[in-house]
């Protein structure tokens, strides 16, 4: 067995009115360096992660196990490193970068030969919704539905969104279970279709490259933001002052507690710089979009 890393971006989601559908890739990593071993070992190297359990109840070999046994196959024993700069419960895709690493880890130990689109429809499986494993899987900004007419997962990709993104970290965690309950079981006709088209003419603006509109209308969001604002402190102050500081919008990152702002290309550093004086417990920072999404690469040992 060739020893191999897996990496793995993290991702942002929903993006106001875009719930459970539309998703971005960001520059933080999930990383996981594979070697051959008598038995499995993982190995946990980040302050964002607990220490490593039994390989058997680590997340990422359960969803490597659950593949493999789909397809009739075996794990090799490895010791895996696990490390990450990811933080836990925070909106920012852990768990479905979690999931993407463990489904490449057995794509590779079994020889499996996943293209994209199965890679996709097994972690929108094992994830509930694609929102935030298709950006990891793919990297840029991307947009999907899964329909139930013909249970594939569709979607739209593109790297060309020209805005900076900055990104506001509090120091605390939002379980997505926590930020789910606070949601409507049931919206009516009348709100849905709002909803619904507050969301389409955000993607419509993003895609043309109308960013002033794009922003209004992730302000506008019925499905999700309504609901969850209070359960993010400063939630009405970080738009704001973003607002004040020349972004285009600014809404909750996932299930929350991180929110990203939208600006204009160039303007990113100044308003994080400003927002970190604003929110100095914070770690307010400019990100990049991921255009790579999770990828594996063999290495040789020193």
């Amino acid at each position: 067995m060739m020893n191999f890393t897996i990496t793995v971006p993290a991702s942002t989601a929903n993006i106001g009115p875009g719930f459970d559908s539309a998703g971005m890739a960001l520059n933080r990593y999930l990383t996981l360096h594979v070697r051959e071993h008598d038995e499995w070992v993982f190995e946990t190297r980040s302050k964002h992660l607990p220490p490593a359990e039994d390989a058997e109840q680590h997340f990422i070999y359960q969803i490597a196990e659950r593949l493999a046994s789909e397809y009739g196959a075996a794990l090799s024993p490895c010791k895996v490193i696990v490390k990450s700069d990811i933080p836990l419960a925070r909106g920012m895709g852990s768990s479905a970068s979690a999931v993407v690493a463990g489904i490449e880890l057995a794509n590779q130990l079994c020889s499996l030969n996943l293209d994209l689109d199965r890679k996709l429809e097994w972690a929108t499986k094992f994830e509930g919704h694609p929102d935030n494993v298709a950006p990891a899987l793919f990297g840029g900004f991307i947009v999907t539905a899964a329909t139930k007419k013909t249970d594939q997962v569709e979607y739209f990709r593109t790297d060309e969104l020209q805005v900076d993104l900055v990104l506001y970290v509090p120091d605390f965690e939002l379980k997505t279970e926590t930020a789910r309950k606070v949601l409507p079981d049931t919206w009516s006709m009348a709100d849905s279709t709002a909803a619904s088209g507050i969301g389409n003419v955000m993607i419509a603006g993003l895609i043309s490259g109308d960013y002033e509109l794009a922003g209004r209308m992730m302000e506008a969001d019925l499905f999700h933001e309504p609901y969850r604002a209070s359960l993010i402190p400063n939630y009405e102050k970080i738009r704001l002052k973003a607002k004040e500081m020349g972004a285009y919008g600014t809404v909750i990152s996932g299930a929350g507690p991180t929110m990203i702002s939208f600006a204009p290309k160039g303007s990113g550093p100044a308003i994080a710089k400003g927002m970190q004086v604003e929110l100095p417990d914070y770690t307010v920072e400019v990100m990049e979009v991921d255009k790579k999404g999770a990828r594996a690469e063999t290495f040789q040992e020193n």
